[in-house]
């Protein structure tokens, strides 16, 4: 299941991640779009590099591989590593973490963890912005979908900043 509130299904992620660049990025690389699917699978489930290889063959894998966070890091070093090697991804890379960062980024605005306060929801829009910047050039289609994603995502966010603020006001709060 995903950290989102609504705990939707695990798979409709990378489902997404594949239907946003054959969809919004005009992909029909059959390799490409079958890393986007696997592209989370070995950080998030069992499944070994070996099984992907077997199964899908040595392309896809090296795209899973080369979208795929070290989970031994910290978090914080995670975030950090994303941000220096996306100027440095494959073309096809850079578009699968694109269109990752764009259902994160919409489901961060529209059915965040329960657990995401705000300013942490809004910490996570900028710095999917700042790894969508290192990967830019690669189809502009879908990084400009990424752009209005964004854009709506934020409105979402201050609104509900501003909702907070104007309940406190009418309660005689400052």
């Amino acid at each position: 299941m995903r950290k989102g509130i609504d705990a939707g299904p695990y798979i409709n992620h990378p489902i997404e991640v594949a239907a946003l660049l054959a969809i919004e990025g005009g992909v029909t690389n059959q390799t490409l779009l079958v890393a986007a699917v696997l592209h989370d699978t070995i950080e998030d489930t069992r499944t070994t590099p070996q099984e992907i290889k077997k199964n899908f063959g040595s392309k896809v894998l090296a795209l899973v591989k080369e979208v795929t966070d070290d989970k031994s890091l910290s978090k914080a070093e995670r975030k950090r590593l994303q941000l220096e090697h996306a100027p440095h991804l494959s073309p096809s890379a850079k578009m699968i973490k694109v269109a990752d960062k764009t259902s994160n980024v919409r489901d961060v605005a529209e059915k965040p963890p329960a657990d995401w306060p705000l300013p942490r929801r809004w910490e996570y829009l900028s710095w999917a912005a700042d790894v969508v910047a290192g990967c830019r050039g690669v189809n502009k289609a879908l990084e400009h979908h990424f752009d209005k994603i964004l854009k709506s995502a934020k409105a979402t966010v201050q609104r509900e900043v501003q909702d907070i603020f104007r309940i406190h006001d009418e309660d005689g709060e400052h």
